[in-house]
C-alpha cells in the first residue's frame, strides 16, 4: 500500500491541476473579453478577472508547500521564503474574500428593480470597480505586513504551544501584545463586514428570485414560468459562489483557530486546513463556466469539430 502522505500528496496535485488551469483559463477569457470584445463585455468581467487571479495565487501558494511536504521534500528556502509564501497566500485569500463580497453586492444592485432604492447606484458601479480593487490589495497587504514579521521557517516538526504552523513555516509570538490585538481586530472586522455583506445581499437576491417565481406562477403560463433570464441565471450562480465560499471559509477558519490554540500540533489537520482553504478557489471557475456564453460556444464548437472529424474519418474508410 502507498503511504498515507503520498496518497494525500497525489490528491493535492489533482486539486492543483484542476484549480490552476480552470482559474487561469477564465482569467484570460475575461481579460480578453474586457480588453478586446467591447460589444460583449459586462460590468462584472473585471471583478471575475480579479477573483480568478486571486484564486490562482491562493491555490498555488497553499498547495505547493503541502505537496512538497507530503512527498518528503525538504524546504529549500529560509525565513524569507516562508514570509513570501505565507504573505502571498494570506493577501490573496483576503482579496478573494473582499472580491466575492463585492461581486455579491454588485449583482444585487444590478438585478434590483428600477423603482428600488438601490437603482441609483447602477450607473455608478463601473466607476467604483478600479478603486475597490486598489483598496482590497492595499488593505490586505497592510494588514498582513505586521503578521508576517512573526513567521519563521520550521526548525522543529514536533511543535507544542500556541501559534500558527504550516507545512514548512511557523509563527513566533508578537513582540507587542497590543499590536497583535489590533491586527486581529482588523481581521475580524474585515471578515464580519465582508460576510455580512454577502449574506445580506444574497438574502435580497433570494427574495427577488422568489418574487419573480411567484409572478411567473401567477401568469399561469408554463412557457413564461419556464424561461429564465440571463440576469437570474447569473444571480443563482453568484448565490452558489457565496454559499460555498461562506461554508469553506468558516470551516477553514474554525480549524485554523483550533490548530492555533492546540497545545500539540497535528500534521494531518494542517493538510486538511490547506484542502479547505483551496476548495472554493478550485470549484469557483467551474461554477462560473456553466453560465458563460463564450465557454458554451467554445464547447459547442469543439464538439462540432470532433463530430465533423469523426464523420470525415469514417467516410475515408
Amino acid at each position: 500500500m502507498f503511504p498515507r502522505d503520498t496518497v494525500f500528496g497525489v490528491f493535492l496535485i489533482f486539486q492543483l491541476c484542476i484549480g490552476v488551469p480552470g482559474n487561469s483559463f477564465l482569467f484570460l477569457l475575461y481579460m480578453h473579453t474586457f480588453l478586446f470584445q467591447h460589444h460583449v463585455k459586462k460590468i462584472m468581467d473585471p471583478i471575475f478577472s480579479l477573483l480568478m487571479l486571486a484564486n490562482t495565487l491562493t491555490i498555488t501558494f497553499t498547495l505547493i508547500p503541502h505537496i512538497m511536504s507530503s512527498f518528503g521534500v525538504r524546504w529549500f528556502g529560509d525565513n524569507v521564503g516562508c514570509k513570501v509564501v505565507l504573505y502571498t497566500y494570506r493577501v490573496t485569500r483576503g482579496v478573494s474574500l473582499c472580491t466575492t463580497s463585492l461581486l455579491s453586492a454588485f449583482q444585487a444592485i444590478t438585478v434590483s428593480p428600477s423603482n428600488s432604492k438601490w437603482a441609483w447606484l447602477k450607473c455608478k458601479l463601473s466607476t467604483w470597480t478600479c478603486p475597490s480593487f486598489l483598496f482590497f490589495w492595499i488593505f490586505n497587504m497592510l494588514i498582513y505586513i505586521r503578521i508576517i514579521e512573526t513567521v519563521t521557517a520550521r526548525s522543529n516538526f514536533t511543535l507544542v504551544g500556541h501559534g500558527y504552523v504550516d507545512a514548512y513555516c511557523q509563527t513566533r509570538q508578537f513582540g507587542n501584545q497590543n499590536s497583535g490585538t489590533y491586527i486581529l481586530s482588523l481581521l475580524v472586522i474585515r471578515d464580519l463586514v465582508s460576510v455580512l455583506l454577502m449574506i445580506s445581499t444574497s438574502l435580497y437576491m433570494v427574495n427577488l428570485l422568489y418574487r419573480h417565481h411567484r409572478r411567473a406562477q401567477h401568469l399561469h403560463s408554463p412557457h413564461v414560468s419556464s424561461q429564465t433570464s440571463p440576469e437570474h441565471k447569473a444571480t443563482r450562480t453568484i448565490l452558489l459562489l457565496v454559499g460555498w465560499f461562506v461554508f469553506f471559509y468558516f470551516s477553514n477558519n474554525c480549524l485554523t483557530l483550533y490548530l492555533f490554540y492546540a497545545h500539540e500540533k497535528i500534521p494531518s489537520l494542517e493538510g486538511i486546513s490547506a484542502v479547505l482553504s483551496s476548495c472554493y478557489p478550485t470549484i469557483c471557475p467551474f461554477l462560473l463556466m456553466k453560465n458563460n456564453k463564450i465557454v458554451s460556444q467554445l464547447i459547442s464548437s469543439f464538439s462540432l469539430t470532433r463530430i465533423t472529424g469523426s464523420h470525415g474519418i469514417f467516410n475515408g474508410l
